[in-house]
């Protein structure tokens, strides 16, 4: 084979982006998937269909293709696994000690308070009659998801048991997670370590639907951050980047700033999702973060500089009342032609029930939106979203 080939763990729409960025670099791109229907299975080189935990088929794989490198985007499910082979193949990639760490919540906050990152207190119960001393109102979330699945605020005793169920259905585990709730506008920071640095890329703004359910709704770059906080931030990053022990990757870092100052709330050393590194770093900053994790994974040098611009650009996921879907207007169909518009999909028809957003899982659609400045993506985003909401009628 003459091309260098690249292993992808997932072959899912999230992980669609990276699979285009590596073809773009003259890569054989080999796919693994546990489903054999998976979403971007015609668009890798190569597709094999192997279980998340099939440790020897995975290994078989990157030896029946050679594979030079391997990647994920935007789910922590594979960590484990990718570790495990990258050592077995001494592929550039951070340990398996580092990769439990990342995918157990409870295990990321002992390392957080062992390295001194600012972060909420909490513990492990089984049921709610192990809780009577706690403080509420807490977070409950279960150890081992992301996407706010089964994460959700509760409000005091009564209730903790039906959030500790719910967690648990989301879990292979037989504990969760209960945090204080920390106030605050919430963040996530893009950033890449390697060669022994950390560097941050972006500071993204998110917003959230309201309690008990934190749902992220939209995601906003640059963040409007003073210098003292984004110093503040870099800070806290190349903690957890030692502490964790992150190396050769990226990671995403979500976290809350309020007058007492910044609390992580967990990091990963992954690639966001929500279209976060994907799409909106590449527009506000001219660095495609994917390109640079190909770069690190294959073992080259990365570059950060060459091509670097200060712009903005957000993504803005629907929420609508719940009801019906009774009709919805033609101009919508208009929308990718309003000024700065990148991208538009609505997941609803005529007919539709609309129901609450408990999680990423059961979003409407978004639009995703680009300026020259944060002052003018504002003005076009509070003008697009308030224009959608009005060609569609729910009752």
């Amino acid at each position: 084979m003459d091309k260098k080939s690249i292993l992808v763990f997932g072959v899912g729409e999230l992980q669609q982006s990276i699979i285009f960025r590596a073809k773009a670099m003259g890569l054989f791109v080999v796919g693994i998937d546990p489903c054999a229907e998976a979403a971007c299975r015609n668009d890798v080189d190569a597709f094999e269909v192997v279980g998340g935990q099939d440790y020897e088929g995975t290994l078989e794989v990157a030896h029946k293709y050679g594979v030079s490198a391997i990647v994920t985007a935007a789910t922590d499910k594979p960590l484990v696994m990718m570790a495990k082979v990258a050592r077995d193949l001494s592929l550039p990639f951070f340990t398996e000690e580092t990769a439990v760490w990342s995918t157990d919540k409870f295990q990321m906050k002992q390392r957080f308070m062992e390295g001194g990152v600012p972060c909420a207190q909490g513990r492990l119960i089984h049921d709610s009659s192990e809780a009577k001393d706690l403080f509420f109102p807490v977070i409950c979330k279960p150890r081992d998801n992301s996407g706010s699945r089964g994460v959700k605020l509760c409000q005091d005793l009564a209730e903790l048991q039906e959030c500790i169920d719910e967690a648990l259905q989301y879990s292979r585990l037989d504990t969760v997670l209960v945090e204080e709730f920390i106030e605050g506008k919430e963040y996530s920071i893009e950033a890449l370590h390697y060669n022994g640095k950390s560097e941050v890329i972006q500071f993204t703004e998110k917003s959230t639907t309201p309690f008990p359910y934190n749902v992220e709704l939209g995601h906003i770059q640059p963040a409007a951050l003073s210098v003292e906080q984004k110093d503040a931030i870099r800070e806290i990053i190349c903690k957890i980047s030692t502490c964790m022990k992150f190396e050769n990757c990226p990671s995403h870092t979500e976290l809350k700033i309020n007058d007492r100052g910044v609390f992580v709330i967990e990091t990963s050393p992954r690639l966001g999702g929500d279209y976060i590194t994907s799409v909106l770093t590449p527009l506000s900053t001219g660095i495609n973060i994917e390109d640079q994790l190909l770069r690190i994974a294959l073992g080259e040098s990365v570059d950060t500089v060459s091509g670097r611009t200060e712009s903005a650009s957000a993504v803005c996921f629907f929420s609508f009342p719940e009801g019906v879907v009774k009709s919805i207007d033609s101009k919508m169909d208009t929308v990718c032609d309003w000024p700065g518009v990148r991208s538009f999909m609505l997941k609803l028809k005529v007919g539709d029930t609309v129901g609450k957003i408990t999680s990423s899982l059961n979003r409407y659609g978004q639009f995703i939106v680009a300026s020259s400045d944060r002052k003018q993506l504002d003005c076009l985003l509070s003008e697009y979203k308030s224009k959608i909401e009005s060609l569609i009628t729910i009752a």
